[in-house]
């Protein structure tokens, strides 16, 4: 199988995986400024979203066999990931599977532990809009406005709405697939060796409760030579909400 990527820049490689809902378009202006800088970034959209294949498997072992696949089929034998959200957990299994590609590793708003949820809201919105009998994009941004009341989330699921050839609209990602893998996706990564000893980074958005004081220790005892550090003025959507602060605070640790 082959993903849908994009690619920036020259000099050594650096791989941006996206989170769930995602694509490679969310994180295009971080990686035009990291590329400035002396590096070949690759935006990936994983399997099921943007305009890679839609499949019929979705769970972590998968998505880093993946992205193995991919740096072979690209002539990468070791590239500096970033992953957001569930990419933060692709990054995470890859480095325990495949450490020996990683040379840094940069995890952003996430840690590995099984999460109670979130998202069912949005995938049940994203249901009843049915956007495949729906002529009218404003209709469609109505109706889920209405459902989750979020303008940040609704503009962010839009951008994955795209128009049907015979009318209507359909989603670029695989919504059946995604909400029947959606507890997979929660999950903690397993593995037989759940150890990365090379140099990571995990970013907290100030305002994110998805990495807690109790998660440090964990994080030491699997990632042992990371560090945690804290964006401000940022909630999950770090990419989102401080650009500026995030891709300054990646190039230092790539470029150290």
């Amino acid at each position: 199988m082959e993903l849908n990527h994009k690619v920036l820049g020259e000099g050594f490689p650096v791989i941006i995986l996206h989170g769930l809902f995602g694509m490679l378009d969310n994180w295009q202006s971080v990686a035009k400024k990291i590329a400035a800088e002396g590096f070949m970034v690759y935006l990936i959209d994983q399997r099921d979203h943007g305009k890679s294949p839609f499949t019929d498997r979705f769970d972590y072992p998968t998505l880093a066999q993946d992205l193995a696949t991919f740096m072979e089929q690209n002539w990468i034998y070791k590239a500096h990931l970033i992953g957001h959200s569930m990419g933060g957990k692709t990054v995470m299994q890859f480095a325990f599977d495949h450490g020996n590609m990683v040379e840094k590793m940069v995890v952003v708003d996430i840690c590995n532990k099984t999460y109670l949820g979130g998202h069912e809201e949005i995938l049940d919105a994203i249901r009843k809009v049915d956007a495949a009998h729906r002529q009218d994009r404003q209709e469609i941004y109505d109706f889920l406005k209405g459902q989750l009341k979020n303008e940040g989330v609704v503009q962010f699921l839009l951008k994955n709405l795209q128009r049907k050839k015979e009318g209507g609209y359909e989603w670029k990602m695989n919504i059946a697939l995604l909400e029947q893998s959606y507890q997979h996706i929660l999950d903690k990564v397993s593995s037989p060796h759940p150890l990365f000893e090379g140099p990571g980074l995990f970013i907290k958005g100030e305002h994110s409760s998805y990495i807690q004081d109790g998660d440090l220790a964990p994080i030491k005892a699997e990632f042992p030579h990371s560090t945690v550090e804290i964006i401000k003025g940022a909630g999950h959507w770090v990419h989102a909400d401080q650009p500026e602060l995030l891709t300054q605070r990646v190039l230092q640790f790539l470029s150290k």
